[in-house]
């Protein structure tokens, strides 16, 4: 897929909304992105695109959050996940195969993630509003 410039929040909501009509409810997206680059932005509306209704925010201090939808999601952040004992802890493995799962933060589990994985890049622009969002492994 082609890199995507999004001028704005709205822009940014708008794409992963259109991205996700390429799912089909089983997938790992891995999202990269330096702090505020806007990884929780896309999951918004990924997860609106995806039929959900309740507010979407950044799992920091849960870990993990549950949405429903068209099909489940499973959004985490694993910004403070050190090793596999961690991820055995939280029972992330359990979650493989049961829904989409976004990933903020992937960079820390990268040895854990399957090959087979939707790789998401968002990074601040000149323009303090602009991101470049780019999209591998679809």
């Amino acid at each position: 897929m082609d890199d995507f410039l999004s001028k704005s929040v709205e822009e940014t909501e708008g794409f992963a909304e259109q991205f996700s009509k390429r799912l089909s409810g089983n997938e790992i997206i891995a999202m990269y992105g330096d702090l505020g680059a806007g990884k929780t932005c896309f999951t918004r509306g990924l997860a609106r695109g995806l039929g959900v209704n309740d507010g979407v925010s950044s799992p920091t201090f849960a870990i993990v959050n549950e949405y429903s939808g068209q099909y489940p999601i499973y959004h985490f952040d694993m910004y403070r996940i050190e090793d596999w004992n961690d991820l055995e802890s939280i029972g992330f493995f359990d979650y493989i195969n049961n829904g989409v799962i976004i990933i903020e933060w992937s960079e820390n589990i990268e040895g854990a993630l399957p090959s087979e994985i939707i790789k998401v890049y968002i990074d601040k622009n000149d323009n303090e509003n602009e991101r470049i969002i780019k999209i591998e492994g679809m």
